[in-house]
């Protein structure tokens, strides 16, 4: 008897050390998984998906979407994904091109910012293009999280549609009810000092939706990788000077040096205010989710808008 469960025996540890390579167990244990490029459309996938698949975030905490790379494993990764949601728009400059070449492979995509009505760029070199940064307008967000839960319901095999459904409206609200807190947040701000000065043109879809001004940027372009010239930090620091602008609002994961040099060369007392404008923070560091940055956000613009 003991020889006889010897044989089976073995059998099974071997199966045990070698599951899913020698055939010996199945991929049943294994999930569904959903690659997305940015943190900020990481953290909404996952409210969206929950449990139902295995998210992976390429973009890491603090990160530039503009300038951020993936390695050869990540590059496999997205080709090899159950469903890639991206952002678009010319945002990850260095990623989308392994999205194209997993959507020419038949790997199922969304691209958010096109789907949401994306805005354009009204002035400088960026003007007419289509402006990336949907995220500062929640309402957007509200259609771009029921635009994810559509696409990872009806796409990505072995997820609980109703699971899927249920999360997507529950986040829905999360996001509407921040859009509503920031209204009331921002009608306090008077008409005079609504207006915006960034470290580039990353809040044109905030403006429009909450009625700011966008007077001027430290760098005027749609992306980081550009470059102000003299010329341009002087005309800013003369657009400061007549508008009576009380903040520069700067991304808070980049160097604040050139924003800094605005304010020595105006001749009004601007505050150099730094927001979570492109990135999600690790955990404990003020925005490592998109409901707490937006949070964050609102209240350090209101305070900078009406400071004395």
């Amino acid at each position: 008897m003991p020889r006889r469960c010897a044989v089976p025996l073995l059998v099974l540890l071997v199966c045990a050390v070698f599951a899913g390579v020698t055939g010996c167990s199945g991929r049943a244990d294994e999930r569904p998984t959903v690659v997305v490029t940015t943190n900020i459309l990481g953290d909404i996938t996952r409210q969206i998906v929950g449990g139902e698949a295995e998210v992976k975030v390429l973009m890491k905490p603090n990160a530039d979407p503009h300038s951020f790379g993936v390695s050869a494993a990540e590059a496999a990764e997205i080709e090899s994904a159950d469903l890639v949601v991206y952002n678009g728009l010319g945002l990850e400059e260095n990623v989308l091109r392994h999205v194209s070449a997993a959507r020419d492979s038949g790997v199922p995509t969304l691209g958010v910012g096109k789907a949401v009505g994306p805005l354009t760029y009204k002035s400088d070199e960026t003007a007419g293009r289509p402006d990336p940064h949907f995220w500062t307008d929640p309402y957007r967000v509200r259609k771009a999280v029921r635009l994810i839960g559509e696409k990872v319901a009806g796409e990505v095999d072995g997820v609980d549609k109703k699971a899927i459904a249920a999360q997507t409206t529950e986040y829905g609200d999360k996001v509407r009810r921040l859009s509503a807190r920031m209204k009331e947040r921002f009608a306090a701000i008077p008409k005079e000092r609504r207006k915006l000065v960034t470290n580039h043109h990353v809040f044109g879809y905030l403006a429009h939706r909450f009625r700011f001004q966008v007077v001027g940027a430290v760098i005027p372009s749609g992306t980081t990788l550009a470059s102000p010239s003299a010329a341009d930090m002087k005309s800013l620091a003369t657009t400061i000077d007549e508008t009576g602008v009380k903040a520069i609002f700067v991304d808070s994961s980049q160097p604040d040096r050139l924003a800094r040099v605005l304010k020595r060369e105006s001749h009004v007392d601007v505050a150099v205010v730094p927001l979570f404008s492109e990135s999600l923070t690790e955990k404990g560091k003020g925005a490592a989710t998109y409901l707490q940055m937006m949070r964050a956000n609102s209240k350090a613009i209101e305070r900078g808008l009406t400071r004395p």
